[in-house]
């Protein structure tokens, strides 16, 4: 696996028209945010001005959203996931913890921004478990350390692209 691939993030036409749509309206609404700010200064003193403060707050929150969403989207890659041998960001995948064979987890391995419209839950193919299960096999086995430092080992049943 490229370090391309490795970085890219797989979306569906749908999720990224999505995505790009709340980029478009954050953008859009640079204005409204400056306007407000303006409103909130003309009222005076600044240290005690509550709404001039929020009216900042949320402008500092939107503009890190449009930057993460700017990366995001500049990094994706539309269309279906690559059909694969191994396990890679953007398959759903199924394992077992071998302390419990009979209880299966399915999950998708990629980014919380593809599964929006999904009830799946979202592991970060950086995450200890993603990282640990990249480049595996229906069958196989790992272990990776828990955020508690408890090694866990866990084992691929089956993966498949993730079609949302």
């Amino acid at each position: 696996m490229s370090t391309t691939d490795r970085e890219a993030t797989w979306l569906s036409q749908e999720a990224y028209d999505r995505l790009q749509a709340e980029l478009d309206q954050l953008i859009a609404n640079r204005p409204v945010i400056a306007a407000e700010i303006n409103a909130r200064r003309e009222e005076g003193d600044l240290k005690e001005n509550g709404g001039y403060h929020a009216a900042r707050e949320e402008q500092g929150k939107q503009e890190g959203r449009i930057r993460y969403l700017q990366e995001f989207l500049r990094n994706a890659q539309v269309g279906e996931a690559p059909k694969a041998d191994t396990v890679a960001a953007g398959m759903v995948v199924t394992i077992y913890f071998d302390e419990d064979k009979d209880d299966t987890d399915t999950f998708l391995l990629g980014s919380r921004e593809i599964a929006s419209t999904t009830e799946l839950t979202v592991y970060s193919p950086e995450s200890a478990l993603g990282q640990a299960i990249l480049g595996t096999r229906p069958g196989e086995s790992v272990t990776y350390t828990a955020p508690s430092g408890a090694d866990i080992m866990v084992t691929v049943v089956n993966f498949q692209p993730f079609g949302g």
